[in-house]
């Protein structure tokens, strides 16, 4: 995955509570009653196949960014290899479907199940009996309570980066046997399925020491369907083996390696059969699909490739830094909002590779999650006449008088750590059409704190995830077909535009994109909704920066007006969501908590409705709280989602049950090579 993402789970949750205005009850109503069940905009693409018709045997090739630097999850440089290794080798007790909603893993839960809300809520798990950690010792209750007390935030000795969850457990005890384990929490927590999973064994968790190194290049006992055999770093691999004592089915592969392979390498690699699967780019997709068509009769399937396509779990939004300027106010937010047309967005990106161009319409979920409900309409949507009467309601002037700055013959100064800006708007009679389009740092210590982290897990587009932009890039380079009009094409009809202006000041946004190759579609996109902008009488200004000072130097330490970066769905978003929009805190020395709130766009409102939905046992009022919350979200115009991203997975023809997995958690036992001669079900790319 590529680094415009930010990981939800990747920071420490810590106490944070601006303003925008309140949303209407008529509109909050709309969202209380039950409807049917979404479904996921694009299914995934794995080839599925039965496990009879798999080869035992075979090692797995799989490119992943980097060999992560540690393989406790719980850490803060904890990146998406950390996540793989442990998805393969270690307990979860709960697991994501095709819809991104929690279910119960068979292979280590018996049952799981709230038995008392009064007066303090108790879960009980019972584990399965043969469930076991490679040395032998089952998994039990020990483990459960090792876990929580490193991870429930009251000894400052391990290095924690999120406690979410754990810090609401009074106690973990053994039950009638270490197979039965019982957790009482001190405060009612909704997602309680979100806990123990991975679950690490007390060995691990037992001590700082252990929790803190022990588990950064190693790890000793594991139980899941793979074992950890080595970490090579020089080589850049991890090697996975068959776990002898899973108990469960057995794994179809021998063995797994993940090979670091950077992005531009990618398509290299697959075509030289380094790799048997590997995230790659739109571009490098078309090479390789083009490269297997011609292929097609004249190789063995085992040595052609496909791409196999989905929607990633993850949605790109264009986030406006609520802080400073003219974005403090909400009225400007909402126009820059009503001036954007996210349906032409969506198809820039997702129409060229053939993906549904659906436009996400919640900040909390996506489709096929069950919180998931199209609230934009707390905002509204394309219209650029509201848009200018928002601002002519904020007060300012279309077309009014600007004192321009005296040049004195030299360029303004360009911004640190920045390539030279452009601006989309250099006056208020543009002499080019723009094509199809319709017509100070406020971060403190505890900031500072939190960016280090996200950057860990933040990347190049914004992304959150280290190393590369797996799918939102247009096809060419420079730019998608009618995404400019050619030079000297007609203004449009009814003369030059007029920009807004107050106090002298014309109406500009600094709209700060990466600069690197792998980020050209968020630049694409960037430039798309610039020009949409200009059409209403708002200068941007895009300055392009250095991947890898994009996010923490620009975004987390709010150094931007308008900037694009994305962030995953999560199935617990009463917990997840929470600290990214967050009422930030004043501090005493006058810079800003905002936890994970960029925007640094919050109210009290939907800091209220969290807090409800995180303590609600009933599963449809906290579905319904979290809708409310999310429509005055939408209301306080802070972030604006746009697309969910494209998954691309090139993989070998014959590589079944492994692709573009959507939300679901890969089942690594039943992925392998498929028999000669067998055929994978039917699959949306095949």
């Amino acid at each position: 995955m590529s680094h415009d993402v930010v990981g939800l789970r990747a920071v420490l949750r810590s106490a944070a509570f601006l303003t925008a205005g309140a949303l209407a009850v008529s509109v909050l109503a709309g969202c209380s009653s039950d409807e049917e069940k979404s479904k996921p905009v694009a299914a995934q693409d794995i080839a599925p196949a039965s496990r009879s018709l798999v080869s035992d045997g075979g090692v797995l090739r799989w490119a992943v960014d980097s060999v992560p630097a540690t393989l406790n999850a719980f850490q803060a440089d904890a990146g998406p290899a950390t996540a793989r290794v442990a998805g393969a080798v270690l307990p979860s007790m709960f697991r994501l479907d095709a819809s991104g909603r929690p279910e119960r893993n068979p292979d280590f839960l018996e049952s799981a199940k709230v038995v008392s809300t009064e007066p303090k809520q108790v879960v009980v798990y019972r584990l399965k009996q043969q469930a076991v950690w490679s040395d032998g010792r089952e998994i039990g209750a020990d483990d459960f309570a090792a876990q929580w007390r490193a991870l429930s935030g009251k000894d400052s000795a391990y290095w924690t980066a999120r406690n979410a969850g754990y810090d609401r457990i009074e106690k973990v005890e053994r039950g009638a046997n270490n197979l039965e384990v019982k957790v009482t929490f001190s405060k009612a927590y909704a997602d309680w399925k979100s806990l123990f999973s991975p679950l690490y064994p007390k060995d691990v968790m037992g001590t700082p020491s252990g929790f803190n190194d022990g588990a950064r290049r190693t790890l000793k006992v594991t139980a899941g369907p793979f074992a950890l055999q080595k970490i090579d770093q020089k080589a850049g691999e991890i090697t996975l083996s068959r776990n002898p004592r899973w108990w469960g089915n057995p794994a179809k592969l021998s063995g797994m390696v993940l090979v670091a392979v950077p992005r531009d390498k990618r398509a290299d690699a697959v075509a030289a059969g380094k790799v048997d699967i590997a995230d790659v780019d739109p571009e490098e997709a078309g090479r390789i699909k083009a490269a297997g068509s011609s292929a097609q009769g004249s190789a063995a399937d085992d040595q052609r490739y496909v791409v196999r396509k989905s929607l990633e779990p993850a949605y790109t939004q264009l986030a406006l830094n609520g802080s400073r300027g003219p974005l403090s106010d909400e009225r400007v937010r909402r126009a820059v909002a009503r001036a954007i047309d996210r349906t032409e967005l969506a198809g820039l990106v997702l129409k060229p590779l053939g993906l549904p161009a659906v436009p996400v319409g919640s900040h909390l979920a996506l489709s096929g999650q069950d919180a998931y409900a199209d609230n934009s309409g707390a905002l509204g949507g394309h219209d650029t006449k509201q848009a200018k009467a928002l601002l002519s309601e904020a007060g300012w002037v279309s077309g009014g008088p600007v004192k321009e700055k005296k040049a004195a013959g030299t360029e303004a100064k360009k911004p640190q750590n920045s390539a030279e800006p452009t601006k989309a708007a250099p006056s208020a009679e543009p002499t080019k059409a723009t094509g199809s389009a319709e017509p100070g740092k406020t971060a403190g210590a505890s900031q500072n704190k939190n960016a280090d982290r996200s950057a860990g897990t933040a990347a190049d587009d914004g992304k959150g995830y280290p190393g590369k932009d797996p799918g939102d890039h247009p096809k060419k380079q420079g730019g998608m077909p009618g995404a400019y009009a050619p030079e000297g094409t007609a203004a449009p009809a009814g003369g030059a535009i007029k920009t807004f202006a107050k106090d002298g000041k014309a109406l500009e946004l600094r709209f700060v994109l990466p600069s690197g190759a792998g980020s050209q579609s968020l630049r694409t996109v960037g430039d798309r909704i610039a020009s949409m902008l200009e059409k209403v009488g708002i200068r941007v200004t895009i300055t392009k920066v250095p991947d890898d000072s994009y996010f923490k130097d620009h975004i987390a330490s709010g150094d931007y007006d308008l900037a694009l970066y994305s962030w995953p769905a999560s199935a617990f978003p009463a917990t997840d969501a929470r600290p990214i929009y967050a009422k930030p805190v004043p501090a005493a020395d006058g810079s800003l908590t905002i936890e994970q709130n960029y925007t640094r766009v919050g109210t009290d409102q939907v800091d209220q409705l969290f807090d409800e939905a995180m303590v609600t046992l009933d599963e449809s009022d906290e579905r319904n709280l979290v809708r409310k919350a999310d429509a005055r979200i939408w209301a306080a115009a802070g972030s604006i989602p746009l697309y969910q991203r494209p998954q691309l997975m090139a993989t070998r023809a014959n590589l079944a049950n492994a692709g573009a997995f959507g939300f679901q958690t890969p089942i690594y036992e039943d992925m392998g090579f498929l028999k000669k001669g067998a055929k994978p079900s039917a699959s949306p790319s095949s």
